[in-house]
Formats: C-alpha cells, sequence, structure tokens
C-alpha cells in the first residue's frame, strides 16, 4: 500500500505541473491516466465517487 501511495502522490505532482504550465502533451496525458488508474484503485476512491456525486447534486439542483 504504501509504494501505491507513494507512486499516486508522484503522479499527482506531475500532473499538477504540467497543467500550470499549459502544455499538456501526450506524455502528459499518459500521466495524467496513470493518475486516474491509480486512483481507481487505490483507498480513496470511495471518497472521491462520493464527493463527485455530491458535487454533481449540488450542480442539478441548481436553477438558472
Amino acid at each position: 500500500m504504501a509504494i501505491s501511495i507513494s507512486v499516486v502522490l508522484l503522479l499527482v505532482v506531475l500532473t499538477v505541473i504540467f497543467l500550470r504550465s499549459g502544455k499538456l502533451k501526450i506524455s502528459h496525458a499518459l500521466v495524467c491516466a496513470l493518475l486516474g488508474f491509480y486512483l481507481a484503485s487505490s483507498s480513496l476512491a470511495p471518497d472521491i465517487h462520493q464527493g463527485l456525486a455530491g458535487a454533481a447534486d449540488v450542480v442539478s439542483s441548481v436553477r438558472p
């Protein structure tokens, strides 16, 4: 578990750097995809899913 957490943290740092630089290339997109796969298999996946579902509920309940 410690190895996968450190890989996730490394990929998060790389993704943030790539997004802040504004130069998201193919290799950068692959790093972002790997980040998604590692997050999906981590213990954070249920929390991320619940957070996104809650945000979607809030956005869908807003009436213009």
